[in-house]
């Protein structure tokens, strides 16, 4: 339904898949410093703090309380006074735009912009980048770390697999030298072969097309043997696999294939459910998913259904996430941003909330459930001593409001500022 509409998009995705801010200043972000806040939310399993502060030394928490704050450390003045959490996780990004390329030599201001107006004004302290150049993304990410541009941490699956002779409908028309370097493995050899060059350069999981939309009701399939095999070769060497399913054919073969993060909720074709059998097996197997219900509204928007017919397709997909997530199951928030030129998030908190999620879930999806995910609970997703100060402050309660998840007044990455409202 959507293929139409998102065909320009994806040629500007395929290509890059082969080759208005206040502006804050720059800070050391390794002194020690103290913040505090009307409310602390340390982790969405435990019940907020009232009028507490935390400091932070070396881009580490140090300490959190309450009551009266320690003397004698520097107040970050512009960031007091609001809601603090830990900083959140979009799970579903492109970095596909032209402001992110030749990232390498870029001026350090633009690509600051660029991250600013798409991720660090919501709260973003990590993206996991689902599909980019691999080479841009990887120098974008390089020098978010050196610190020479500020950002959020950079989780990137490279380049995309596809089924053989599977490109979707809306890249036929690109020019035949660039679909002839799109990865389509006839063999399990070959997808791992791509998938060795990918990590090797920088990749931290696989991103694969287990099913592709070819037109007129077609879907062409990735071979089992090819998506396992490339599912075991991607865990071998430390990654994650995320998997676009298109249908729910496609959730049961990533579930089969061993994936580890299914990037979309499904809404083709109409009037298709996930089976309790199913969602059953995708908790069984510790299968994460990412929602992207805004990128629902926003096809659906681009391809001119009507109003009604729009709300009862979403509302098939808020459903399936209900269902997941009262089984059990691990949700990641994530938007497709990047691919999705609507930055601003707030729609997706309240879908998510429309969907039954309650706000400490979906601050889960932010913080604790994506830091579990990718093995990285020890380090972030909790406000607690020895965590990286990932942070970020919001104008108002989430708990009162979801769209406040998205009313930012600061982000906060390993102790560095690198958004100010």
């Amino acid at each position: 339904m959507a293929s139409n509409s998102k065909r320009l998009a994806a040629i500007a995705f395929a290509l890059a898949s082969l080759g208005a801010c206040t502006t804050v200043p720059r800070s050391a972000g390794a002194d020690r410093w103290l913040l505090t806040g009307t409310q602390l939310y340390v982790a969405p399993d435990q019940p907020p703090l009232a009028n507490a502060w935390l400091v932070v030394n070396g881009g580490k928490i140090e300490a959190v309380g309450t009551a009266a704050p320690p003397a004698g450390i520097r107040n970050e003045a512009a960031c007091t006074g609001g809601v603090i959490a830990a900083g959140f996780q979009n799970s579903h990004v492109h970095f596909v735009d032209d402001k992110f390329g030749g990232a390498a030599t870029r001026a350090a201001g633009e690509l600051e912009q660029g991250l600013t107006q798409m991720l660090t004004r919501f709260g973003y302290t990590t993206v996991v980048d689902t599909g980019s150049m691999l080479a841009d993304t990887a120098a974008l990410r390089q020098r978010i770390a050196s610190g020479d541009v500020r950002g959020p941490r950079i989780l990137t699956a490279g380049s995309p697999l596809y089924p053989h002779q599977g490109i979707p409908v809306y890249l036929k028309d690109l020019p035949p030298e660039i679909l002839r370097q799109l990865a389509q493995p006839a063999t399990a050899e070959a997808a791992v072969a791509h998938i060795r060059a990918n990590i090797a350069a920088g990749a931290d999981g696989t991103k694969l097309f287990v099913a592709s939309p070819m037109g007129r009701g077609e879907i062409r399939r990735m071979d089992p043997q090819i998506a396992r095999a490339s599912a075991e070769e991607t865990h071998r060497l430390g990654g994650l696999v995320m998997v676009h399913p298109t249908d729910p054919e496609g959730i049961r073969a990533a579930v089969a294939a061993g994936a580890d993060i299914i990037v979309h909720t499904t809404i083709d074709p109409p009037g298709s459910a996930w089976s309790p059998q199913l969602v059953s097996e995708m908790v069984a197997r510790k299968v994460s998913v990412v929602p992207t219900l805004q990128l629902w509204r926003y096809e659906l928007d681009k391809a001119r259904v009507p109003g009604e017919v729009r709300e009862r397709i979403v509302a098939l997909a808020e459903r399936q996430l209900k269902a997941f997530a009262d089984a059990g199951g691990q949700v990641l928030f994530g938007t497709d941003v990047g691919y999705m030129t609507e930055f601003d998030p707030a729609s997706e908190y309240t879908l998510m909330a429309r969907a039954g999620l309650t706000p400490m879930q979906i601050l889960a999806s932010l913080t604790t459930a994506p830091a579990a995910r990718w093995r990285q609970e020890a380090l972030r997703g909790r406000l607690q001593p020895g965590m990286a100060a990932d942070l970020v402050v919001l104008n108002g309660d989430p708990a009162v409001d979801v769209k406040r998840f998205g009313d930012v007044k600061c982000t906060i990455a390993s102790g560095r500022l690198i958004f100010q409202q």
